[in-house]
Formats: structure tokens, C-alpha cells, sequence
């Protein structure tokens, strides 16, 4: 029984684990080459001795231990991941999960209403032909558009009107929230077949009881993959809402003080720190996905 649990194990990790590892092994050799290639010119010029009395080995070290590389090696950027969360303290704007706290404020909130949104514009598109044919094109030009030059302008508008802080960013983060939600939702929405809607007219049901009864159902498993896609592309807005502003916190603006004095290693943990960001959001509503399915299939 031991060996069999062994070989399931083994085998699961074969099918799942051995790609995944041998992918990170990859990009790793590809990441220690690329620091090499990229820092050697800078390391000849400023670090190594003019006289050129050094071997191939020392410009392997030195590639892998400048101060303001190009692109730094992977562990100067473990090094300073690891020290910006446990060499100082978490209210400190030099620990990086202060700075994780406050991106992730504002990717919620603009989540939270991103989804909201998307769920009204949908359920009004489905119910209303006028609605359909007037709000859908318009939302989806809406994403056209750079978030990038929408930014400044929400964010110059909101302060003009008072609104400061988490509010603003969020509002960002919603609008790139609300579309993938809005679109899926208007496709699972209609996915109930004619049967069933017809099923429910002859019981003399409501719109929304025929809502809440069929259509809501039947458009979770659309639901929960636009908001894997929403929740980070919502993250993505809050940060980039963080750049216009000069903003003394989050990960966008750890992202901006060093690219403003050249600190590449810092800005390469903050990229890997919202890499890791992202991936807890989607894993959390990736879970809710499972339950919420989950209780629906054995009701």
C-alpha cells in the first residue's frame, strides 16, 4: 500500500511538478546568462581593472555583483525581496509588504466595484434591446483606450472633487475590472437554453425570479474565470493609478522611486512582490470558485 501511495505521488509529480520545475530552471539559466551578457560591458567600464589583468572568472563575479546592474541576477533580487520584508518594520515605506498592503487596498476595492458594475451592465443589456444595442459597443471601445492616458485624467477629475487616497486608484482598477465581467456575464446570462426560459413562462415567473432562478445559475461557470481575469487586471490598474501621482506608497510607487534613482534590484522585487500579489488574488477567487461550484452541483 506504501509503494502504491509512493508511485501515485511520484507519478503526480511527474505529470504536474517535473514541467513546472524544469520551466523555472529554464528561465533561471536564461535570467544568469542574460546578467552576464547585459552587465559585462558596465563591469569591464567601471569594476574590473583597466589594466585587463582579470580572467573570464572575475567578470562572471562581477557581472553578478554590481551595485546598479542592468539587469540584475536572481538572487541580488531574492537578497532584497528578503530584507525589504523582515529587516524592517511592516509601517515602515521601506518593508515591501507595507507597500503590498496598499496596492491591495485599492485592487480590492476597485474589484469589488469593478464586479458590481459589471453585473448591473449586464443584467441591463439582457433584459433591454435599447440597452444592448446603445452600452455594449461603448463599453467595449471603452478598453481601447491606454489606461495609461485614462489615469491622469480620473485622477486629476476625483481630486478636483475631493476624493484622495485609496479612492481614486480604485476607481482605476475598476475600469479594468468591469469589462471582462460585463461580457461574460452577458454571455452566461444568455446561455440557458429556450426550454428552460420557456419552462419558466409557463409558471408565470417574473423576470427576476426567472434571474435569480435560471440565469444566475446558469452564468456562474462564466462568472468566476472573468473574475480571475478581472482581479488581475484590476491589480495591474491600481499600480499603474500609483505612477501619475507620485505616490509615497505601493508597489507601483516602489516601482517609481527606483527607477528615479536607478535601483533596479528594488525595482525587480517590487515586479516579482506583484507577480506574487497577483497570484494569491487569483488563487483566492480561484478557491471561491471551487466552493461556490462546488455547493451548486450538489444542490
Amino acid at each position: 500500500m506504501t509503494d502504491k501511495v509512493v508511485k501515485g505521488k511520484w507519478a503526480q509529480f511527474s505529470t504536474r511538478g517535473l514541467p513546472v520545475a524544469f520551466m523555472l530552471l529554464a528561465v533561471l539559466l536564461v535570467w544568469y546568462v542574460g546578467t552576464w551578457v547585459l552587465n559585462a560591458p558596465g563591469a569591464i567600464e567601471r569594476v574590473l581593472p583597466q589594466d585587463g589583468t582579470w580572467h573570464w572568472r572575475d567578470l562572471l563575479t562581477a557581472t553578478m555583483q554590481m551595485q546598479r546592474p542592468v539587469l540584475p541576477a536572481p538572487h541580488q533580487v531574492l537578497q532584497d525581496f528578503w530584507s525589504g520584508m523582515v529587516d524592517w518594520p511592516l509601517d515602515s515605506p521601506r518593508n515591501l509588504l507595507y507597500h503590498v498592503a496598499v496596492t491591495a487596498e485599492s485592487t480590492l476595492w476597485g474589484f469589488v466595484m469593478g464586479t458590481v458594475l459589471g453585473l448591473v451592465l449586464s443584467v441591463c443589456i439582457v433584459h433591454s434591446r435599447t440597452l444592448d444595442r446603445a452600452l455594449l459597443p461603448w463599453i467595449v471601445a471603452s478598453q481601447s483606450v491606454p489606461v495609461l492616458a485614462i489615469a491622469p485624467i480620473v485622477l486629476v477629475i476625483l481630486g478636483s472633487l475631493g476624493f484622495a487616497g485609496v479612492a481614486p486608484k480604485a476607481v482605476i482598477a475598476m475600469y479594468l475590472c468591469f469589462f471582462p465581467v460585463t461580457v461574460a456575464m452577458v454571455q452566461g446570462l444568455r446561455s440557458p437554453q429556450r426550454i428552460e426560459t420557456e419552462m419558466l413562462h409557463t409558471y408565470a415567473a417574473t423576470r427576476w425570479q426567472a434571474l435569480w432562478l435560471l440565469r444566475l445559475p446558469a452564468a456562474l461557470p462564466f462568472l468566476f474565470p472573468a473574475l480571475r481575469v478581472g482581479i488581475a487586471a484590476g491589480l495591474v490598474g491600481a499600480m499603474v493609478a500609483e505612477l501619475p501621482t507620485g505616490a509615497q506608497a505601493g508597489l507601483g510607487a516602489r516601482l517609481l522611486t527606483g527607477s528615479y534613482y536607478g535601483n533596479t534590484v528594488q525595482i525587480w522585487s517590487a515586479l516579482v512582490m506583484s507577480a506574487l500579489l497577483g497570484l494569491a488574488l487569483t488563487t483566492a477567487v480561484a478557491g471561491v470558485e471551487r466552493l461556490a461550484l462546488r455547493h451548486r452541483s450538489h444542490a
